[in-house]
């Protein structure tokens, strides 16, 4: 990774020598053993299989096929005008692939339309912090978990981190929206195209001899516990942090939310046994499967410097440099997980975050008068937009589309 420079993998180190002890007896990213009972899950029952070997089977066949008959150009350029919930899917795709996605945009019949409604709402109102928790502190969060970054890395969009953030932003963005689920949203349709990404990767990726090499003897990538791994980093993790912040959130708005990314794991092929059921179930499963395995890994650190980097590159004309970018990545995802990632420490504006923060809520959520607000916070505020528009920028104007090629540089 010629991207590493000399100060991160100082810092890096650091942090690997913080896990060493772990790491010695298990390699970053493996997985514990799964104890969470199905009981717990939307399906209410299950056969208690250990996620880490359930992967999608039937997406996985076609896919494979779709790649090496050399058919990924002509789905991809059909699929780009595939658009919307309601839209018939383009005339020309190959039979199989048409007869899969016909099946896969089908919503689970336990999906509840009164509460995706509620959800959009729930969204609109708390839209701020969730396009900063899910869009910055999900991210920063991903280039933790071992295996998602070196799959990030390894694969085709490793080599473009800029259009990698933003084909990753869309269907999060497509959550959020008003009219997600709606017949003119468009969930749906980047929940499908993302599974069949998901498949292709699963294909290509052990093809990869910079995969093979780095990882923690996984044969088959994106399993069903790395999805669920990333739907904790997201989901889980955004309501952990609103509940931290005291961000008012009625019953109501948190059951629609947990439904809405529901929902989407099931869109996107995930077993429903494998779907809690409730925020303490998810708590639960999040405990198990993405607190222990969250490490520092090389990639995952240059990783990490990308992204911070285009940040502050993009904001730094609105007065927002990369130690404000650091101190707020920091803040976001903690000091355990900042150090997994190289950020650096920044001492005055780490105590201005954590000093002016609840305040800045507090007067968000009307709670307390402008003039208890520091002047400082304001910084904060415009650093914490301009952190949202980033993400929010990056996924105009771009395409989920199937890969066919791995990383050039690791084939």
């Amino acid at each position: 990774m010629d991207g590493l420079s000399r100060r991160k993998m100082l810092l890096a180190g650091g942090a690997l020598g913080a896990v060493g002890a772990l790491g010695a007896a298990s390699p970053a990213g493996a997985r514990p053993l799964w104890t969470w009972a199905p009981s717990a899950s939307v399906a209410g029952t299950g056969e208690g299989l250990h996620p880490e070997w359930v992967w999608d089977d039937e997406v996985d066949r076609l896919m494979a096929s779709v790649i090496d008959r050399g058919d990924v150009p002509k789905v991809n350029e059909l699929l780009r005008v595939w658009t919307r919930n309601d839209q018939a899917l383009p005339a020309g795709l190959p039979q199989d692939v048409h007869d899969f996605m016909e099946m896969a945009r089908r919503l689970p019949s336990w999906a509840d339309r009164g509460k995706l409604e509620t959800a959009a709402e729930f969204n609109k109102s708390r839209g701020f912090y969730l396009n900063l928790l899910n869009g910055v502190g999900g991210g920063m969060l991903s280039t933790a978990i071992p295996r998602e970054a070196r799959s990030v890395y390894y694969s085709k969009g490793g080599a473009d981190m800029e259009d990698r953030v933003a084909k990753t932003s869309l269907l999060g963005f497509a959550i959020g929206d008003l009219n997600a689920y709606r017949p003119d949203g468009d969930v749906i349709v980047h929940a499908v195209k993302t599974r069949m990404v998901h498949a292709a990767v699963r294909h290509l990726l052990p093809q990869s001899p910079g995969w093979t090499r780095t990882g923690d003897g996984q044969k088959i990538p994106i399993s069903q516990a790395d999805i669920m791994v990333t739907w904790h980093s997201l989901a889980t993790y955004a309501m952990q942090k609103l509940v931290e912040w005291k961000v008012p959130v009625t019953a109501a708005g948190s059951a629609a939310y947990l439904h809405v990314w529901q929902v989407t794991a099931h869109m996107l092929g995930v077993r429903d046994e494998y779907i809690p059921a409730t925020w303490e179930a998810a708590n639960s499963q999040s405990e198990q499967v993405l607190d222990p395995i969250l490490a520092s890994t090389e990639e995952g650190v240059e990783l990490t410097d990308i992204l911070l980097g285009q940040l502050a590159e993009q904001t730094s004309p609105g007065g927002i440099d990369r130690p404000l970018v650091d101190a707020l990545a920091r803040f976001l995802v903690g000091d355990r997980v900042a150090d997994m990632d190289g950020i650096p420490e920044e001492a005055f504006w780490g105590k201005v975050i954590a000093t002016v923060w609840p305040k800045l809520i507090a007067f968000r959520e009307k709670l307390i008068p402008l003039p208890l607000v520091p002047p400082l916070a304001w910084t904060l505020d415009e650093a914490a937009r301009q952190y949202i528009l980033f993400y929010l920028t990056k996924g105009r104007g771009t395409r989920i589309e199937i890969p066919d090629t791995n990383r050039p540089a690791s084939r």
